[in-house]
């Protein structure tokens, strides 16, 4: 593309983009070496090295799918790049629900998939696969979306008080996506918001089950289908790279750029696949070994260390104002998580187990699950027209972690508690905003890409 590879000319960089590809395959060796060495330090140790080689391998995916931007539709382009940015997440969660599979037929089949040597007390492979999905789709709202919000507004701040602050661009002509008041997302990501909405409804029926089902699956890797399939029609557009994607698109041969790419998806996509299981298996065993529950850990620790190279980038954008990008890529990598992560839990438990049971689902993991879904119809509710105030994102936040502060003095019912004020809240805005909803739905599944691309309404 003619444009991008000029523009990719200037101020590239590209001795200090060289040197940040650099240092992000040197973060992979610790964990590599570890395992193909065969090397077996403590386990705190082996999570951290393993842990720094899969954020490594995940910033590299992310500037391999920004590259790729230059190969396939703009739509199609932000899905993959929500895709790939999570598949960290994907492949730790996978390890748990593969093993939570293993351990229920060992079980003899016992729902709790509590094998005969698991210790009382200790949380089984099922309960923390689902512990490390509710933890990750929580941390993208409650982290991501408020982050890119609060950025912006500190960078409007900054540049209300001296002028333009230095790497903020203010062309010419082009709408303003972030205010002092907020931030406000094209018309086209109508689409994410309106898919996101339809999974976050079937999800609320997930607490109520005793385990999410094949038929479960079925369903959110469906939406997820149609989904892909809705955003692939989203017409080219010119990318804006940054950092080492940026250095990678001002390459003078098309082949060139493309072979880059691909190679880059293959090295972090193995790094990955041979650093997931044991970062895994060495996080719950430093839990263990400290007396810190494992349940935590798996479900806040591991993923914020394989979400942070996403949640980095929607920062970078939010830096640059470009809070539409950084804002609505987070949100397809919520649709993903909400519809192929969750629907793919069920199939990798009955792979692994031999079986077509569904993944089972404790009493405490209902809750958990209630408290997400709950989260993310919230959230949905006060984006249904596009814009996030900063109100809304401090609201989001202050929800976030009130979850917290509430679980230290009722562990039983702050889930429910916070839970329910999510659903009260969401259901009020749903019901007072029903106009923008029903506006919102006929964008998000019919109207034309081509009528979406106009500006207002």
């Amino acid at each position: 593309m003619t444009t991008t590879h000029q523009d990719a000319h200037e101020d590239v960089h590209s001795g200090r983009q060289k040197l940040t590809l650099l240092f992000a395959f040197l973060v992979t060796l610790p964990g590599i070496i570890t395992k193909l060495a065969d090397l077996h330090p403590s386990p705190g140790l082996a999570a951290v090295l393993f842990g720094l080689s899969i954020v490594g391998a995940a910033f590299i995916l992310s500037w391999a799918a920004e590259v790729a931007q230059l190969f396939i539709s703009a739509g199609l382009a932000i899905a993959v790049l929500a895709f790939i940015a999570v598949l960290p997440e994907y492949a730790v969660d996978m390890v748990f629900a593969f093993k939570g599979g293993r351990d229920f037929r060992a079980a003899g089949f016992n729902p709790d998939c509590r094998p005969a040597a698991l210790a009382e007390g200790v949380e089984s492979n099922c309960s923390l696969a689902l512990a490390n999905m509710t933890g990750a789709n929580r941390l993208l709202i409650g982290v991501g979306w408020t982050m890119v919000v609060f950025i912006a507004w500190w960078r409007l701040r900054k540049k209300a008080k001296g002028g333009s602050p230095k790497g903020v661009p203010t062309p010419s002509g082009q709408k303003l996506e972030a205010t002092a008041g907020g931030i406000t997302l094209e018309r086209s990501h109508a689409v994410e918001v309106a898919f996101l909405l339809m999974a976050t409804v079937y999800s609320l029926t997930l607490p109520f089950k005793r385990s999410i089902t094949l038929v479960d699956a079925a369903v959110l890797v469906g939406i997820f289908v149609v989904y892909t399939i809705r955003i692939s029609r989203a017409p080219a557009e010119e990318p804006h790279l940054v950092g080492p994607a940026r250095w990678i698109g001002s390459f003078n041969s098309r082949s060139a750029r493309l072979w880059t790419c691909i190679g880059l998806f293959i090295v972090a996509a193995s790094v990955i696949l041979l650093c997931a299981e044991p970062f895994a298996h060495n996080l719950v065993e430093t839990g263990e070994a400290f007396g810190i529950s494992e349940f935590l850990l798996v479900q806040w620790l591991a993923p914020l260390a394989s979400e942070s190279p996403e949640l980095l980038v929607a920062g970078l954008y939010a830096w640059r104002l470009n809070t539409n990008a950084g804002l609505g890529t987070l949100v397809s990598s919520k649709v993903n998580q909400w519809t192929l992560l969750v629907g793919t839990l069920p199939i990798v438990f009955a792979i692994a187990s031999s079986t077509s049971h569904g993944l089972p689902i404790s009493t405490l993991q209902r809750d958990e699950l209630l408290l997400t879904a709950a989260q993310s119809l919230f959230a949905v509710a006060i984006l249904n027209n596009l814009t996030l105030s900063n109100k809304e994102a401090i609201s989001l936040f202050s929800l976030f972690w009130a979850q917290f502060i509430l679980g230290g003095f009722l562990p039983e019912w702050e889930r429910r508690a916070v839970a329910g004020v999510y659903l009260v809240l969401a259901i009020i805005i749903l019901v007072k905003d029903w106009g923008s909803v029903r506006k919102l739905l006929r964008d998000g599944f019919r109207t034309p890409y081509s009528e979406l691309a106009r500006a207002g309404d």
